[in-house]
């Protein structure tokens, strides 16, 4: 490891998770107030539904009212080198998703809501209970839609001891809103940048205006927790992690993509190029995408990276050094 990554590394080990701050200045209750309100008049993603969540109806796209819906959580081996480490990463699944993606790899959970309503309660329960099975972190995987039940879950889980990084592992349709809420309590983001064009967002995500939501929320997230971080065993401590699926025939655009990450937002960041796309869900109906990805599409992915500076690559066999 180069000598300046190491100290900022050894630094990082001594840090608390960014919530414990906010929990011990008083102000994390504020948040969870702040983003119920939100929930009468719901902005807490992209979609801008102004649904009243708080009155049993549930989000226009999202379907979720008041409680959380969660397919599954536990400790998860198939992460990032820096997230899974040797004690996999503590992943939480929510039910239901803000993109409606017609290649969904987990359409049961997105678009069919597999999973069950959880109280505040029972979600800090299995944040407590990812910590004590050992997990590096709290992955939130498809958070958008829940902001305000994480972050109430999360001040009730604090003061019962949680104390490990919190992960926001989102289709990067976010909104501002959610994120100033989110502020001082996430410590790694790690957001998809889907698209370079919003037309293939509308057309393959159903959503409007995606380039323009995801690149504010990415450029937000990077500025309230910079370059990702590892400590001296390879794991990850704070900071931001971005994800890219490579889709066949270039229809995400991919080196787009790969130039707004290397000059808007750092060369330096940690990015997950990933080849595992392959047909699923509606894809058949959807031509190039309803073929595999071709080694050759995602080896030009990779010399596209290459050339734009970024060489901070998750290498899915990477070795991690262990500690004792």
């Amino acid at each position: 490891m180069h000598e300046a990554s190491a100290m900022i590394a050894t630094a990082a080990v001594t840090e608390t998770p960014a919530y414990q701050n906010l929990l011990q200045r008083g102000e994390l209750e504020a948040r969870v107030e702040a983003a119920w309100e939100h929930l009468r008049d719901c902005d807490l993603c992209a979609r801008y539904c102004h649904v009243d969540r708080l009155a049993g109806i549930a989000g226009a796209v999202c379907r979720t009212g008041e409680q959380a819906i969660v397919h599954s959580f536990g400790p998860h081996h198939g992460e990032e080198a820096p997230l899974r480490g040797w004690r996999g990463s503590g992943t939480i699944f929510f039910s239901w998703c803000n993109l409606r993606c017609v290649y969904c790899q987990n359409w049961d959970i997105s678009q069919r809501g597999e999973g069950r309503a959880v109280s505040t309660e029972e979600l800090a329960a299995m944040m407590l209970s990812l910590q004590e099975q050992g997990c590096h972190n709290i992955n939130l995987v498809s958070p958008s839609h829940v902001v305000a039940q994480i972050l109430a879950a999360v001040n009730v889980a604090a003061r019962q001891g949680l104390s490990l990084p919190l992960v926001y592992n989102t289709g990067g349709y976010d909104s501002l809103e959610a994120l100033t809420l989110l502020d001082g309590v996430i410590d790694i983001y790690m957001p998809d940048v889907k698209y370079a064009d919003s037309g293939a967002a509308r057309r393959l995500s159903k959503v409007r205006d995606y380039v323009v939501v995801n690149q504010a929320a990415v450029k937000e997230m990077h500025r309230q927790v910079g370059d990702l971080v590892l400590d001296a065993d390879g794991i990850a401590c704070r900071g931001l992690l971005v994800r890219h699926l490579v889709l066949p025939g270039d229809r995400a655009g991919t080196a787009e993509v790969l130039h707004f990450i290397a000059e808007q937002i750092s060369p330096d960041t940690y990015i997950n190029i990933m080849a595992q796309y392959h047909p699923c869900y509606r894809a058949a109906s959807y031509p190039p995408l309803d073929r595999a990805l071709a080694p050759e599409e995602y080896e030009a992915a990779l010399v596209t990276a290459q050339r734009c500076g970024l060489k901070r690559l998750d290498r899915p066999h990477s070795r991690l050094r262990w500690s004792g």
